[in-house]
């Protein structure tokens, strides 16, 4: 319940906050007596789609934090704590990026990194995935997550996603007027666009915000390759990585909150949608790749 409070809340403060930059920049009165000012709408569209996105990226490690329960080590308090912060370092250092912080959070077997930037990111394990696993298989997974971090994964995903958010909000209202304009043809347009206008682009906004996520996820499996191959790179050898997909193969994935579901790991089911490839295929695209 406090992760779906949590979603909503910043959510609607993200739009509270778009939609006064939006008022302020004066790009929210794109409709006019004369029709669509498309100069206007394009500043609101990019407003409200990278704007979210955005914001989403730079606020991505406390709602983290917050919404997956994770303890910060800062002094770590046993071996295994121990373990955890050093091969990080290690990871890290190999990567030539700045010390993420870390963490641990309870639940089933998972993992995560987030963070706007590549030097003051964040890396969390579960319990689960700490009792579940080798030492060998933590450690692959771990590089993993220090891959996506070196790769600057959560930037270029919030890039892909603020462009599809763009696309998504100029279109629907461009091809909503049109729409609009075709069934009160000959009418008086002075007062505004009619109903459908407001239809139109109320079902368009959902038809392709479902496209754009379409997209996105298919950008998103792609770079969970990229970071599986990272994580062999970084141990010297592919092996680990195969077995700790082995492994979560026959896991059940816990459930990440909403906000950072496409950082963690998933099962892979529902491939359109998807942000993680199927196992089987991280699995034989490792096995195929040299080294």
């Amino acid at each position: 319940m406090k992760r779906i409070v949590l979603f909503v809340l910043t959510n609607l403060a993200v739009v509270v906050v778009l939609g006064i930059v939006a008022s302020l920049l004066g790009v929210n009165r794109y409709l006019t007596a004369n029709g669509l000012n498309l100069g206007a709408l394009l500043g609101f569209a990019a407003v409200m789609g990278f704007g979210g996105a955005i914001i989403s990226l730079l606020i991505s490690k406390p709602v983290a934090k917050w919404s997956a329960g994770v303890q910060v080590i800062g002094q770590p308090r046993n071996a295994d704590e121990a373990w955890i912060v050093e091969t990080v370092r290690k990871f890290a250092d190999q990567a030539g990026i700045g010390m993420p912080e870390v963490g641990v959070f309870e639940g089933e077997p998972n993992a995560f990194a987030t963070g706007a930037f590549k030097n003051s990111a964040l890396v969390a394990v579960s319990t689960g995935l700490l009792q579940g696993m080798t030492r060998e298989e933590v450690e692959a997974v771990i590089g993993h997550e220090v891959s996506h971090i070196a790769n600057g994964d959560m930037v270029t995903m919030t890039l892909i996603q603020g462009v599809m958010n763009t696309f998504v909000v100029f279109l629907s209202r461009v091809i909503g007027y049109a729409v609009d304009s075709f069934l009160r043809r000959g009418d008086d347009r002075s007062s505004g666009p009619g109903i459908g206008y407001w239809i139109t682009t109320v079902v368009l906004d959902i038809v392709l915000g479902f496209a754009a996520a379409i997209i996105v996820a298919w950008f998103s499996r792609q770079r969970e390759f990229r970071a599986d191959a990272g994580s062999a790179h970084l141990l010297g050898r592919k092996q680990p990585m195969i077995n700790a997909l082995a492994r979560l193969g026959g896991m059940v994935p816990g459930e990440l909150p909403k906000s950072i579901q496409a950082l963690g790991i998933t099962s892979g089911v529902g491939q359109l949608f998807s942000t993680h490839p199927p196992i089987e295929e991280r699995i034989a695209a490792l096995q195929a790749a040299q080294g």
